[in-house]
């Protein structure tokens, strides 16, 4: 039977394990998809080692930058990003090859470019841990300007309380790459001018608990057309499925 599953630190009830054991279930592959908890990225190669049927991992925090130094194989696109959340085991003989890719910005990109009009050319990221380094690569591909917004005084981010009507306006995409809003502090939001928000702003949130953050609630309100993560979740579950089986 082969064996697919994720590595992290701590890992609640993922949705992978959900959606890939399901899958296998309804399409009657022989396979199984485990959670591997692991409180340092030294454990990696036990793993592997303890599981000769591993073909694939997805990889969350914290170890989607520390992952890249036990490959032998990074695409192009995630070494841009400088971060790897999948990985495709292959086997020579006893040995591992191990290859990594990022579908963080395939399933984001996926999602957010039916949303992009002629409008939309600039680009407020609000946070800047892992996943804000993959948005922001898909929004440049799709063509906008970006900036990265910080609650601490960075090179090259804008503080909240620098966002006015006039940034909103002109930075009309707005994605959520922090944990405020999720459950269970569903009463909080990043602080924003949302009263200067029109049809014209899109806001995409990466979380999916709760469906409506607050964050999404405040600017449909105000007429702007909202989307939470749970659609990018699932296209980079397809795109895990692809990288796992050579089809990228």
């Amino acid at each position: 039977m082969d064996k697919y599953g994720l590595i992290g630190y701590p890992l609640g009830h993922s949705f992978s394990i959900s959606y890939f054991n399901e899958k296998f279930s309804n399409e009657n592959i022989d396979a199984r998809y485990i959670n591997f908890e692991i409180a340092s990225i030294d454990m990696l190669p036990e793993v592997l080692a303890r599981n000769p049927e591993l073909r694939g991992l997805n990889v969350t925090i914290p170890y989607k930058e520390k992952v890249m130094e036990y490959l032998d194989y990074i695409s192009p696109e995630a070494r841009a990003i400088g971060a790897v959340n999948v990985i495709r085991v292959e086997h020579k003989g006893a040995d591992f090859v191990l290859k990594g890719f990022n579908s963080d910005v395939i399933g984001f990109t996926r999602s957010i470019e039916p949303m992009i009009e002629s409008c939309h050319k600039k680009a407020l990221i609000l946070g800047t841990g892992g996943a804000s380094k993959a948005i922001d690569f898909g929004l440049r591909s799709l063509g906008l300007e970006t900036v990265f917004v910080s609650r601490y005084e960075r090179p090259g981010t804008l503080q909240y309380d620098k966002i006015t009507p006039d940034v909103v306006k002109e930075y009309n995409v707005i994605v959520n790459c922090t944990p405020c809003g999720m459950y269970p502090h569903t009463d909080e939001c990043p602080k924003l001018p949302y009263e200067a928000m029109d049809e014209h702003n899109i806001l995409y949130d990466l979380i999916y608990n709760p469906d409506e953050t607050l964050f999404l609630e405040k600017g449909r309100q105000k007429g702007a057309t909202v989307k939470n993560g749970l659609e990018m979740l699932l296209l980079q579950a397809f795109a895990s499925w692809e990288f796992w089986h050579g089809e990228r």
